[in-house]
């Protein structure tokens, strides 16, 4: 057992006091490093933004991004590899950690560089995805040939009315515009269509420019009718004429339930769950209405969610702000339709990779900690890591029919959950907790009570301190005693830079959270 080479786990050591391999981690205890490849992921998937309870927003990104630098130093292209992968697949709720880190790649070696911008199609797949990654790549270099190359490709390989709609829904983001990048980049092209296009987004103002494009891009048209418009129902008809995206609805009609009802049919699924809250304000989501029928037939759509690459924290914010009955800034308040918050909440199971349950016995620890309370979660302001962390434990126990959850810190807690309670339930039966943090416990638990775990599923954000042994040596001896097969799973709720457990256990896995793959993930790990 690869264990016995780090201790002998009888002789109990304090979690304030390192075992051979350990360094100290930003609570006071100590961790196994994880490498910079693991940091990377955890950085893509769960970006720094908010940072956490122990470590600043800006700390964490500078540990991040220089670990960022380390792998691109070791191996360029292979990181540009692991941004695409991630990206492509939706893994993360934001796709900014991933745009960050391809600016970097950027500003690399000469191989780095040409991967990097070859990949931008494939990870800035938006109009603000492309005017974040300018924000981000101007900070690590100038504006050459090479960048401007690939800006000019991102414009000209775009089919025109596609492009017409990133030019209507994100002209400007992030201090830059779609101008400015045409500008810079200059893209050639014999497309009749984009030209006019090119010459819209460059002139605005200029009547020629407006003119010809009304008359190439319907979607144009619509926009211009729409800012002509005098009242809601005119406003609403332009909608469903044009088939127009919210962003193209004049700001004074935006609270008009008719313009709402013409939005609903063909908003996105991100969208959508952006706009429950204001559509519910608005007066058109209530309880039996058309438009909250459509909004649960569309959340039970397993394929479109996943068409639209719909992470679960995603579904979770919505199902959080869309529950409470008012949005977190500003004043917005609406009656929630318990139909759509139970439509939110089974999207939120629909929204991971499907998985077959492998009938292990799990014990699945939820650290509700006062960490996990103070530190956000996946880049959100509104959701804690202990909060999504309880939902995360959700989608296993009801996957797994001999799961069974408990939430520590200095303690070993028993909330009341059941397979079929909603999730913001959920949160709240686990939101009464938020001591130290001791990592031990939920093997010294299954000892105690001497279950037999086939394996501990443990979300957490690793910075334990508080136990008289540590973690690992609770584990050896549960294996030593009871199950020496016992696996553990460690899913990071924040890009920090350590874990419980050595990476040379195989009976180990350490996973970023809340990834959308995750419980497939562990799956597989856990069938061998």
């Amino acid at each position: 057992m690869v264990f016995w080479k780090h201790f002998r786990p009888r002789q109990a050591v304090p979690q304030t006091e390192p075992l051979p391999g350990q360094v100290p981690n930003n609570a006071g205890g100590h961790w196994y490093a994880v490498d910079d490849w693991a940091k990377l992921d955890r950085f893509l998937v769960l970006g720094s933004e908010g940072g956490t309870y122990y470590v600043s927003e800006r700390a964490l990104t500078l540990d991040n991004a220089e670990a960022v630098l380390r792998c691109l130093d070791a191996d360029g292209p292979r990181v540009v590899r692991r941004v695409v992968e991630i990206s492509q697949a939706g893994r993360a709720p934001k796709n900014d950690p991933a745009l960050f880190v391809l600016a970097m790649a950027a500003a690399s070696s000469e191989a780095t560089r040409k991967a990097a911008l070859a990949a931008l199609p494939q990870v800035a797949r938006t109009g603000t995805h492309v005017l974040t990654f300018a924000q981000y790549v101007e900070g690590f270099r100038g504006w050459g040939r090479g960048l401007r190359r690939a800006v000019s490709g991102w414009f000209t390989a775009a089919e025109p009315q596609r492009l017409a709609l990133q030019a209507v829904k994100y002209r400007q983001r992030n201090g830059w515009a779609l101008r400015d990048l045409l500008r810079l980049a200059h893209p050639l092209t014999d497309r009749m269509e984009t030209r006019v296009l090119f010459d819209w987004i460059t002139h605005p103002l200029s009547e020629t420019a407006i003119t010809a494009a009304r008359a190439a891009f319907p979607l144009i048209e619509g926009l211009y009718r729409a800012r002509a418009a005098t009242s809601p129902a005119e406003v609403a008809a332009v909608v469903r004429h044009y088939a127009l995206p919210r962003e193209a609805v004049p700001t004074e009609w935006q609270t008009a339930a008719e313009v709402w009802t013409a939005l609903l049919p063909t908003m996105p699924p991100t969208a959508l769950l952006r706009s429950l809250g204001r559509m519910g304000a608005a007066g058109v989501l209530t309880r039996h209405s058309p438009a909250a029928a459509e909004v649960v037939r569309r959340l039970k759509d397993r394929h479109a969610l996943a068409r639209a690459r719909v992470h679960p924290i995603q579904v979770l914010l919505a199902l959080r702000t869309y529950a409470q009955g008012h949005g977190d800034r500003g004043k917005l308040s609406w009656t929630p339709v318990r139909e759509v918050i139970e439509a939110l909440d089974h999207a939120f199971d629909r929204a991971f990779a499907t998985v077959e349950p492998t009938g292990r016995r799990v014990l699945v620890a939820v650290d509700v900690s006062g960490s996990m309370q103070g530190t956000r979660c996946a880049g959100s302001p509104m959701l804690t890591a202990h909060q999504a962390a309880a939902a995360m434990a959700m989608v296993f126990l009801r996957s797994e029919p001999d799961a069974q959850v408990i939430a520590f810190d200095t303690e070993v807690h028993r909330p009341d959950l059941s397979p079929n309670l909603r999730l913001d339930r959920v949160e709240q039966a686990l939101s009464q907790w938020s001591g130290g943090t001791n990592l031990a416990l939920p093997m010294q638990y299954a000892l105690q009570q001497e279950m037999l775990v086939d394996a501990f599923v443990v979300i957490t954000d690793n910075e334990t301190w508080a136990g008289t042994q540590h973690p690992v040596q609770a584990l050896a001896e549960y294996r030593r005693r009871v199950n020496p097969r016992a696996k553990v799973v460690v899913l990071a709720t924040a890009a920090n830079g350590g874990s419980v457990v050595p990476d040379d256990d195989a009976l180990s896995l350490g996973a970023a959270g809340f990834d959308a793959a995750v419980p497939q993930l562990v799956a597989e790990f856990l069938r061998g």
